[in-house]
């Protein structure tokens, strides 16, 4: 890219033009995404399990939104799944793997199941959907994969064990997609929420003592709120992070910093 190539300082975060393909999208930070990234200018392309969810979703967007129904942990299906998305826009230039799950079981009490589905949703689905998008990216010559770590990336806590075996592999997954795939003017990089208000921290923010001690531990003295993930996801997908990848980016508060 010559100089005259660049985007304005002012265009850097503009994703006119671009389309972006988020899992999860049907609640908590995933639909967030999806929200912002319209917001700035993509088309996007929201994957769920739940039709209702992602049909809200759709509507609430308005024209630049479409929605595919699927089971992103299904590794049989994802050619299907990435014709699906491309068939709306075009293929994305953006993905984001915001699908997630926490069963919370104690060390003692995990189960296989419990084990293994958490294992194929945070962590292979990521990779082998990636690995299926890549090529399209590649062609273009730019592309953006953000993964979603999370507090448990470098933290245990009670109940985690396989959630945060699987966020913590985020964070490998992450750099070693950058250096597969970077060369390729695609950049791989992994947000790591702190505490945010969504479906998988619904016990948290119900106990009101547990969610103001999690305020307590930030720098900024307060969980997160849904806007604040705008910000560096946008980042993340634009041009504005054209030399970041490999990346965790903490969008905690300052939790992991005391």
């Amino acid at each position: 890219m010559t100089n005259s190539d660049r985007p304005h300082p002012k265009n850097i975060f503009d994703l006119t033009g671009r389309v972006a393909c988020v899992t999860g999208a049907s609640s908590g930070l995933g639909r967030r995404t999806a929200v912002a990234l319209a917001g700035a200018g993509a088309k996007v392309v929201g994957v769920a399990r739940r039709a209702d969810a992602l049909e809200s979703l759709k509507a609430e967007i308005g024209d630049n939104c479409m929605v595919v129904v699927a089971d992103v942990a299904d590794r049989a299906g994802i050619p299907d799944l990435v014709h699906a998305v491309s068939t709306p826009f075009g293929a994305p230039d953006i993905l984001v793997h915001a699908a997630g799950i926490n069963t919370r079981e104690a060390a003692d009490d995990v189960t296989s199941e419990g084990w293994d589905q958490t294992i194929a949703l945070n962590l292979s689905a990521p990779f082998f959907l990636s690995q299926a998008m890549v090529p399209e990216m590649r062609k273009k010559g730019w592309g953006r994969i953000v993964n979603f770590a999370s507090l448990q990336t470098t933290r245990a806590f009670p109940g985690g064990i396989a959630y945060g075996a699987t966020k913590a592999a985020i964070a490998q997954l992450t750099r070693a997609m950058a250096e597969s795939w970077s060369k390729d003017g695609i950049t791989a990089n992994a947000i790591g929420p702190g505490f945010f208000p969504t479906e998988l921290t619904q016990a948290v923010f119900a106990d009101p003592d547990r969610a103001a001690r999690n305020a307590a531990q930030t720098c900024v003295n307060r969980n997160g709120r849904m806007e604040d993930i705008d910000g560096p996801l946008i980042f993340l997908c634009s041009d504005a992070s054209g030399y970041v990848t490999g990346q965790v980016l903490m969008v905690d508060g300052g939790y992991t910093s005391k």
